[in-house]
């Protein structure tokens, strides 16, 4: 906490802060007038603006994650805050049972492993089929778990990314087009295949979608980061 006030507190890190916000409020106004288009979804009009901005000021990444640090530590804080939609939709947590948690980790379960099975049939290097199996957690435990299974790190924080910008945005046409109507549905599979992003999303739709996609958010990190080191010490 200190060091990212610290960096934070620097010209560098007060000017990316301030792009950083600044880019997100334009790009919650821009979705607005869209109407809400998946295409106009504010993660993707933020990171391009910063992308922009990093490329003409011939600023590195890591020197951009250093200066907005605090952003990063924020994320600790706002992970717990989830658990606000769960505590209001309680009962109806309880009310489902076993069967969410089932449906989490099958979820949890498939999505990896489809997207690994597509990089083995086209013979893509072991260490990115490794590193895509940690796609569809948060980015702090993807990053761990990939490295402990002979992943890449900073590829599993890019793949991350990715699937959580695309299951945001796809989300509701997926929904449509296989006539997926049921709420409780939606959140868990915004939340488990999608982690934070999905979940930013689902609260968006309302609290009873946002608790479903916390939980899964919440239970799928956890399942995902034990099973695979202990998966890859037995059969790797």
């Amino acid at each position: 906490m200190i060091e990212a006030l610290h960096n934070t507190l620097s010209f560098h890190g007060l000017l990316w802060l301030s792009i950083s916000i600044v880019s997100y409020m334009i790009a919650l106004w821009a979705n607005r007038k869209c109407s809400g288009h998946p295409a106009a979804h504010p993660i993707i009009i933020t990171a391009l603006f910063v992308s922009l901005g990093l490329y003409f000021s011939n600023t590195q990444v890591f020197e951009y994650q250093r200066a907005a640090s605090l952003l990063h530590w924020l994320l600790g804080p706002i992970t717990v805050a989830l658990a606000l939609p769960i505590y209001r939709q309680w009962q109806k947590l309880r009310h489902y049972g076993w069967r969410l948690v089932v449906s989490i980790i099958l979820g949890g379960v498939l999505a990896p492993f489809s997207a690994w099975l597509t990089l083995f049939i086209f013979d893509t290097p072991s260490a990115i089929q490794f590193t895509m199996l940690a796609k569809s957690i948060t980015t702090p435990l993807a990053m761990e778990s990939s490295a402990q299974i002979g992943g890449i790190p900073a590829l599993a924080a890019v793949f991350v990314i990715v699937t959580g910008i695309v299951g945001a945005v796809v989300a509701s046409t997926i929904f449509s087009l296989f006539n997926v109507k049921n709420r409780q549905a939606q959140g868990i599979a915004l939340g488990t295949v999608a982690h934070a992003i999905g979940t930013a999303k689902a609260i968006q739709m309302g609290d009873d979608v946002a608790a479903m996609a916390t939980l899964g958010l919440c239970v799928n990190g956890i399942f995902t980061a034990l099973a695979l080191p202990v998966v890859f010490s037995l059969f790797i």
